[in-house]
């Protein structure tokens, strides 16, 4: 896992294109989505999403995705759950202090931010984490949260 990890954030950029791309296709499924019933999604979409971003950046699913903002290094994968830049504790090399033989997962966001169209996204405070939204679907409730604001802008 950790390789792949390594390999997203080097190729940040192309992914950060490729998510572009692919969230519209999931807003424009809202309809479809709305006729099944997010409930029922939830739980088929969650275990796709898992595999695809457990694959890729060692996704721990903590419902608050930031992969975005953070060079596509997961933050949750600090030993320290350190969500706005690193700790005290970073080695000298960049790795970690709780796990010297890993980079600290914030020198790789800074790494793959550094590539990203929408690099100053990484200075960007994260919000502290909803743990009610562990293991839950982070496309489902982007679909969610993007068609209702298309709707208040529509209406007003």
């Amino acid at each position: 896992m950790y390789k792949f990890r390594q390999w997203s954030v080097t190729h940040s950029r192309k992914l950060e294109s490729l998510y572009r791309n692919f969230e519209p296709v999931l807003i424009k499924l809202h309809p479809i989505f709305k006729r099944l019933g997010y409930g029922r999604l939830e739980k088929p979409v969650r275990v796709i999403e898992k595999a695809v971003k457990g694959l890729m950046f060692d996704c721990q699913m903590c419902g608050n995705c930031a992969l975005s903002s953070t060079g596509m290094a997961c933050p949750m994968n600090c030993p320290k759950s350190i969500r706005n830049g690193p700790c005290g504790g970073v080695r000298l090399d960049g790795n970690c202090e709780v796990k010297p033989e890993m980079r600290c997962v914030w020198v790789e966001a800074w790494r793959g931010s550094r590539q990203m169209r929408h690099a100053q996204s990484i200075q960007q405070v994260q919000i502290p984490l909803n743990h009610l939204l562990k293991d839950s679907s982070s496309w489902l409730r982007v679909v969610r949260r993007e068609y209702g604001a298309h709707n208040s802008e529509a209406a007003g």
